[in-house]
């Protein structure tokens, strides 16, 4: 009886060790990156949640239903409440506060409808008008901020549109001078561009076409009516659009096969001049497409899917993975900062993230299926990164210098800090330093800058001794060669005289 109580007391005690070594793996595991070999590297939490709001939490007597849109502007947060045709104006007075302030159902104006249809986005711009996609209307809307009708955009009239389909408007984004990029159901030309006045000007942005070489030869070989049976090869849809401080589109799609993304064929997140080209820089070890590697674990399988994007002012952009419900942030120069998240029912977890926002450098995050907003702020590891990247930009080199070596120290194994640390002191033209942190973390193209402006410089130091060993080197010889042969022809001379 003894030895069985004592086995007992064994088991409970591996099982309470290994409940809390889960745990443990669980809290670290929450955020991480990749290292130089592209194995996942743990970290501290880059952010932490502040709290999951809900409808009641925001003093909604109506629960929200399949909301699809989320836009922030100064203090102020939309929210599409898609699914009971309405939008949500919330003000965030802390942390911990989310207020309604209106419950927006219609709008004034002399417009045959007056109300919205699946809203599914919206956007506020700094000259006060609201743009919002009003679906099920096939329309945009432009309304001000006191809610009288302005215009709306409608079905571009125009060849290079099929009129065979209906338009309807999903995501938007508007910049400066009121021009809207669109991203409409069933159009794969890239977005759908109207001027101020509301006049298509075109599609911007179509993604590069691609596609297998065995179904293209096929296709070649088949009949005109096995031809028609075939998919066609065009551009896909984009899933969502941000437009930056810049005036640049950051465009996101899901369209995108395991192939390309693992080849780097695929580009899931872009961002877009007004040309519509594709300037994003990818100077990252590896491509900018949110999860490395993926598996089948919790019935989730497949590439990371990103279905919407955010930016910073410092040029940090967040992509949100609707597959695994995970954010991943990256430098401007394509870096994975951090990946953090998951789907589940925990604070911090998601059922179905559809749309995400900033505010300063915090979070926002909506869920369409748990109906609620997450609302993420950074903490010190996540602050000290902004900090480090930022003061760098301001041209602030030694101190975001010191900024990763605080970052170091939370994490000694986070290899941007070690590259930061070397830009700040290529900066500061400390080239030999700046060299060894970039060959610690096999940098090779930063020790290449680096290692020639050292090189440049050693020469410059030691052009003196440097001519002086090739004078010896070149002119010594020739000199002796010269004396030798002065000589021999001296004593030959005195021979001949004897």
């Amino acid at each position: 009886m003894k030895r069985l109580k004592r086995i007992s007391a064994f088991v409970l005690s591996a099982l309470i060790l290994a409940t809390s070594y889960m745990t443990a793996e669980a809290e670290e595991g929450y955020t991480y990156n990749y290292d130089y070999w592209g194995d996942v590297q743990y970290s501290p939490d880059a952010y932490d949640v502040a709290k999951v709001f809900t409808a009641g939490d925001m003093g909604l007597e109506t629960g929200l239903k399949s909301p699809q849109g989320l836009s922030v502007y100064e203090d102020m947060i939309y929210i599409c409440d898609s699914g009971n045709n309405r939008i949500l104006e919330v003000k965030r007075t802390n942390d911990t506060t989310l207020e309604v302030q209106r419950i927006i159902t219609e709008f004034k104006g002399n417009v045959e409808v007056n109300t919205f249809a699946m809203p599914t986005d919206i956007a506020v711009t700094d000259d006060g008008y609201m743009f919002i996609c009003d679906q099920s209307n096939k329309r945009i809307l432009k309304l001000d901020m006191d809610l009288n009708y302005v215009m709306e955009f409608t079905k571009p009239d125009d060849p290079n549109f099929d009129q065979s389909f209906d338009f309807l408007p999903n995501k938007l984004a508007v910049d400066s001078a009121g021009r809207v990029y669109c991203v409409a159901v069933n159009v794969n030309k890239g977005t759908i561009k109207f001027e101020p006045d509301g006049v298509f000007s075109g599609f911007v942005g179509a993604t590069p076409v691609t596609y297998d070489w065995t179904d293209y030869i096929w296709k070649r070989l088949s009949t005109k009516a096995q031809r028609a049976q075939l998919e066609s090869f065009v551009p896909t849809e984009y899933d969502n659009l941000y437009m930056d401080h810049e005036g640049f589109i950051y465009a996101v799609t899901s369209n995108v096969s395991a192939a390309d993304v693992d080849s780097g064929a695929a580009n899931p997140v872009r961002r877009l001049n007004l040309m519509g080209n594709d300037i994003l820089v990818r100077n990252g070890e590896w491509f900018i497409i949110g999860d490395l590697y993926w598996g089948e674990a919790g019935g989730y399988k497949g590439t990371s899917l990103m279905t919407d994007i955010t930016a910073f002012e410092n040029d940090v952009y967040v992509a949100l993975d609707r597959n695994r419900g995970r954010l991943f942030a990256y430098d401007d120069q394509g870096r994975m900062l951090y990946a953090f998240g998951g789907n589940g029912n925990m604070d911090g977890y998601f059922k179905s993230p559809v749309a995400i926002d900033h505010m300063n450098h915090d979070l926002l995050v909506l869920d369409a299926v748990d109906s609620s907003i997450t609302l993420f702020t950074p903490t010190t590891f996540g602050s000290l990164i902004f900090q480090a990247i930022e003061q760098f930009q301001d041209g602030e080199y030694y101190e975001s210098g010191e900024s990763w070596k605080e970052v170091m120290k939370l994490n000694g194994n986070y290899d941007l800090a070690y590259i930061g640390i070397g830009r700040s002191l290529l900066r500061q033209e400390k080239y030999k330093e700046a060299m060894e942190y970039f060959e610690l973390k096999y940098d090779d193209d930063n020790y290449s800058r680096a290692f020639k402006q050292y090189r440049k410089e050693w020469v410059e130091e030691n052009i003196l001794w440097i001519f002086i060993v090739v004078f010896a080197v070149l002119c010594v010889p020739l000199m002796i060669g010269k004396i030798k042969k002065i000589k021999h022809e001296i004593d030959t001379a005195d021979i001949f005289q004897q």
